[in-house]
């Protein structure tokens, strides 16, 4: 389970890192080029986001390459098999994050079968909120799976409570209202937020929506259990290719 994996390597590290990347952008090929970098530079754990039309949580930069994959051909099929082979060729954990269509048209309790039989971990799934995803949970449960639920920081307090029992692995935090990618001020303003977050929940917090950089990993640690990177590095990937992706995950640390 990611809760016991998680407290391990908090035992080492004051604060841990999780990556995001878009299956098949730019390439199905250079995506596992970019685990490999991302894995060899420290990252604890990672997000593996299947392609899809309509990413409503997204900002412009995941948006792009979500559309830019299905573009290339990208399926749900080749997502599946490309996510076997990092799950088993990486000795980290990984989750998939994708849309609740993704599920239902491939078939929930199909879909969770095969992340089982993956080596996957777990799933953030941020449009199923869990009165309507008795299917879904029971699926994840039955495999041994974790559900990763979301808190914002308009969730009122009894909402955090309710989302959390059914949570398992860690709690998702986002730093503001909107969709990633946008810029996230990292200030007292947070606090109350994560503040409330924890007394919520004994799961771990992650955090993410805006983490671009050393200063704001170092502002998270002590609030926040993980620190989650997304669009800064597809925006550095296509700056600079993806062995800057490497050197940039290294100075968050």
């Amino acid at each position: 389970m990611l809760e016991t994996y998680l407290s391990g390597r908090l035992k080492e590290k004051e604060i841990l890192l999780m990556t995001h990347i878009v299956l098949g952008y730019p390439s199905f090929e250079a995506a596992f080029h970019i685990i490999e970098t991302m894995v060899s530079a420290g990252v604890d754990l990672m997000e593996l986001q299947i392609p899809f039309s309509e990413p409503i949580a997204d900002g412009p930069v995941i948006l792009q390459a979500n559309q830019k994959a299905l573009a290339a051909g990208a399926t749900v099929k080749q997502s599946l098999d490309f996510a076997r082979e990092a799950a088993h060729s990486f000795d980290i954990p990984f989750l998939f994050m994708s849309y609740y269509n993704i599920l239902f048209k491939y078939g929930v309790g199909r879909f969770v079968d095969e992340m089982a039989a993956n080596n996957l971990k777990g799933a953030i799934i941020p449009d199923l909120p869990p009165e309507e995803a008795q299917a879904y949970l029971e699926a994840m449960q039955k495999r041994g799976l974790d559900p990763i639920f979301i808190f914002s920081p308009t969730t009122p307090n009894e909402r955090m409570k309710y989302l959390a029992s059914f949570g398992r692995g860690f709690i998702y935090c986002v730093a503001r209202k909107g969709v990633t990618g946008a810029e996230t001020d990292f200030s007292r303003e947070l606090d109350d937020y994560l503040a409330r977050s924890r007394r919520a929940t004994r799961l771990p917090l992650a955090l993410g929506f805006g983490v671009k950089d050393k200063a704001d990993v170092d502002f998270l640690k002590g609030k926040v259990d993980i620190a989650v990177i997304g669009s800064e590095t597809i925006r550095l990937m296509d700056r600079k290719g993806v062995e800057a992706i490497g050197d940039f995950i290294r100075s968050l640390r």
